[in-house]
Parts: C-alpha cells; structure tokens; sequence
C-alpha cells in the first residue's frame, strides 16, 4: 500500500466561481435545506404524536424523515459554508467523515425504501396478517438490517477510497467528498476502486429494486383482482407516493453509481448530486404528505387541539 499521509487537506471545487453563481447557489440551498428540515422533521413530529399514525407503514416513514434529514445535513451545510466564505478547503479527516456517513445514510435509505415496499406488499396482498407479519419486533429488525447494510457499504467504501496515495494539490471535482469523485483525485491506480464501487452499488440497487419490483408486481396483481372499484382506488392511493419516491430516489442514484459512464461526466454528475443529496430530502415530506390523506387529517387534528384553523 502506498503512503498516502502527507495529504492534510483537499480542495472541493465544486461549482463556478463567479459571485452571482455562488449567490444564487447559497441562497437555493439555504431555502431548500430549511425546507427539508422542517419538512422532515414535521413528519417525525406529526407520526410520533398522532396515536392513529402508530402504524408499521409510519414507524418507517418517520424513520426516513430521519435518514433524509441525516442524508441532507452531512452534505448541505458545508456546501453553504463553502459557497458563503469562498472556501472550499475541507480536511483530510472531515473528507473521510463525510463520505463515511453520505454512504451509510444513503445506502441505509435504498433499503429503507425496499422495506417500505414490502409493507405496502404486506398490507394489500396480506391485509388480515399485517398486524402480525409486521410486528414492533419486525419492524425493529428490519429497521436494523437497513443500518447493518449501510455501515457495511459505508466502512467498505470509505477504507478502500482512503488506501489510495493522494498528491499535492489535491482536488476533488465536486462539491462535497462523493466516492466517485474521490477516487478520481487519487495518483493511484483506482482500478480496483472503481470496481469496488461499481459491484457494491450495483449489488445495492438491484437488490433493493428487485424487492421493489417484485412487491409491486404482486400488488399489482392483487389491486387488479379486487372487485370494487373503490376498493382498488384506496388500496392504489397507500402507495402512490411511496412509487414517486421511489422512483425519484433509484432513478437518479443508478445514473450516478450503477453505470461505467458515471464517473466520466463531473459536471453532470454535480447536478444530479444536487438532486439527490438536496432536492428529494426535500420533496419526500411533501410527497408523503401532499398526496396521504391519513398524514391531512392527522395534521388537522394537531392543528385544531392547538386552536389553529386547516
């Protein structure tokens, strides 16, 4: 292994350098980051304190209101510091932390997503054995599978990044310490990085998007075989914004990750870093919330105990 300890440091460089631009860019963060947060932390709230929200089905969706937060605030922040100050410095150690946890939140998330669409596969294909199939204790384990395969993935990815020999001036073609983009900046041979990260990632996505497809395929099936048309309308609207998110989240992370072509093209891949990192954190709260009529009357129902008018 070579030595790669005289990096203290490495610059981020991110987006254009004319004044206007970074305004711009500070300011869309700013707004988006504030949205996202109280967006998912409303979320957390609203699912916590309404007893008719204390369902398998929002036992994970306050738990992804939590991962989005978590996800957001590893990469938004320091962007916004950097875009204000001007400085795109960030260290060798803060580099490593923040890879280490965007892997573990993002890879922790794809699988929070497959085991939402196996409740959604339970509750609709299996209604009257919801209860017990997904259980507190079932849910608590899959809850902690989704983790384990996160810290799995983040500590395999961020140690065989940080084996690499970087040399001075050493800069990432990014905005924030994003695997691919790291590996680039290495004088190291990345072959076998490269490959790390293409079957990690590839064995990510097609796992948890096999689980989806295949839950959705017998939902599907069941929804068609109902015999009231009221009944496949309700039984379709419980997963209509899981489907969005999902498909917002797998299809933008398998442009970036699960194709050769997706270290290659840096610019292009900042766009859809910010789309990932920022904007769907910020559009699942509204996405769950906008198009869920439990999650409308829960917040009916706190609002009018506090005397405000909905």
């Amino acid at each position: 292994m070579e030595n790669h300890t005289e990096v203290t440091e490495f610059v981020l460089e991110g987006f254009e350098d004319e004044a206007n631009t970074q305004l711009v860019l500070l300011i869309l963060f700013l707004v988006m980051y504030i949205i996202t947060f109280m967006g998912n932390a409303g979320m957390t709230i609203i699912t916590s304190v309404d007893s008719h929200l204390h369902t398998p089905m929002y036992f994970f969706l306050k738990n992804l209101s939590f991962l989005d937060i978590c996800y957001s605030s590893v990469i938004t922040p320091k962007a916004m510091v950097t875009l204000a100050s001007g400085s795109k410095l960030i260290s060798y150690k803060g580099c490593a932390t923040q890879m280490f946890f965007f892997s573990l939140f993002g890879t922790t998330e794809a699988f929070f997503l497959a085991v939402m669409a196996y409740d959604r596969f339970t509750a609709i294909c299996s209604p009257l054995l919801y209860h017990t199939i997904m259980s507190k204790k079932i849910c608590i384990c899959l809850m902690g599978v989704s983790y384990l395969f996160g810290f799995v993935n983040c500590c395999t990815q961020t140690g065989f990044t940080f084996s690499l020999s970087f040399c001075e001036p050493t800069k990432i073609n990014h905005f924030f310490c994003d695997v691919p983009a790291v590996i680039k900046a290495s004088c190291s041979d990345t072959f076998v990085n490269e490959l790390v990260l293409l079957v990690l990632c590839g064995f990510i996505i097609v796992t948890t998007a096999v689980i989806v497809i295949v839950s959705y395929a017998y939902i599907v099936t069941t929804i068609l075989h109902m015999p009231s048309v009221k009944g496949r309308y309700k039984a379709f609207s419980t997963c209509t914004s899981h489907l969005m998110a999902v498909s917002l989240f797998f299809g933008t992370v398998f442009f970036m990750y699960a194709q050769p072509g997706g270290m290659s093209s840096p610019n292009q891949g900042k766009v859809m870093s910010v789309f990932y990192t920022i904007v769907i954190p910020m559009l699942n709260p509204l996405i769950y919330s906008l198009r869920n009529k439990e999650v409308k009357e829960a917040l009916k129902r706190q609002f009018g105990r506090k005397g405000f008018a909905l």
